[in-house]
């Protein structure tokens, strides 16, 4: 017997445009999505996908290497197995069908990084009603690597608070974030160090701006790794945050306590 339904949102992106001007393919992270939802799959959990425009998310190439699953083989070709032949996976729903249909049903969410959260989750309309539910009912709201960017999306501002981000302007940014949800809780996001990083060594190009500074601005508390590429996990009250790639089995653990905790709740209440 299912314990619940989890909602799986990922990105409709598919390219990104860098601060040159620079266009350049994106996707989400293979391990950071395949392993929290298969391990929610196989402690009962259910899951749907949705999407901005209901298309089916693609992964970045960057991440289909069995390193990203501890050199595990087996693990690397289940995980592409799964976002490629699953069903579920291959059929997503929109966001606003999602919405229309009822969010009461969802014990959970879930966001993976990749860079495209911050293309266009972190300022979809869509995406900050179903976090602004999922935070007024106190429901498992989990998002890793770049993912935690999309939370931006509950600013009531999330149009203008983007648009600041984008043309460089910090202060118009802090007047629109004005009123989130999620000022002065704890979160980690991939950091500045990291990012640094990724450009200079894969994408060869500067992004707009960092998903950790937009959070700042917005009135998080940032707890990052001073290292890279270091397991960093961040719960705080229903929020559950993972700093990067290799946060995925941590940010696992906590995710499904946290569903665990909520669904007996739910069941001790009913």
């Amino acid at each position: 017997m299912s314990k619940g339904t989890i909602l799986l949102i990922a990105s409709s992106a598919e390219k990104f445009e860098l601060r040159e001007g620079k266009i350049i393919p994106a996707g989400f992270f293979l391990n950071e999505l395949a392993i929290p939802i298969m391990a929610a799959l196989e402690a009962r959990y259910e899951f749907v996908l949705a999407t901005p425009q209901g298309t089916v998310p693609v992964v970045d190439e960057r991440s289909c290497e069995a390193s990203h699953f501890g050199n595990e083989e087996n693990a690397f070709r289940a995980a592409v197995d799964f976002v490629q032949n699953d069903p579920r996976m291959r059929n997503p729903r929109i966001l606003r069908s999602v919405i229309d249909d009822g969010l009461d049903s969802y014990v959970g969410m879930f966001i993976p990084g990749g860079h495209p959260p911050m293309i266009d989750l972190m300022q979809d309309l869509d995406v900050g009603e179903i976090l602004r539910h999922f935070h007024e009912n106190s429901k498992t709201t989990a998002l890793l690597c770049h993912g935690p960017a999309a939370v931006a999306a509950s600013i009531p501002q999330t149009k203008a608070f983007y648009a600041a981000m984008d043309a460089g302007d910090m202060e118009a940014a802090k007047a629109a974030a004005k009123g989130w949800q999620y000022a002065g809780y704890e979160m980690t996001v991939f950091s500045n160090k990291e990012e640094a990083f990724v450009e200079q060594n894969a994408i060869h190009g500067r992004l707009k701006f960092y998903a950790r500074d937009a959070l700042t601005i917005a009135g998080g508390i940032l707890l990052t790794n001073d290292g890279i590429f270091e397991p960093n996990v961040v719960e705080d009250r229903e929020l559950i945050t993972g700093q990067n790639p290799a946060s995925d089995h941590a940010l696992t653990e906590l995710f499904l306590k946290a569903l665990d905790r909520q669904t007996a709740r739910a069941k001790a209440a009913a």
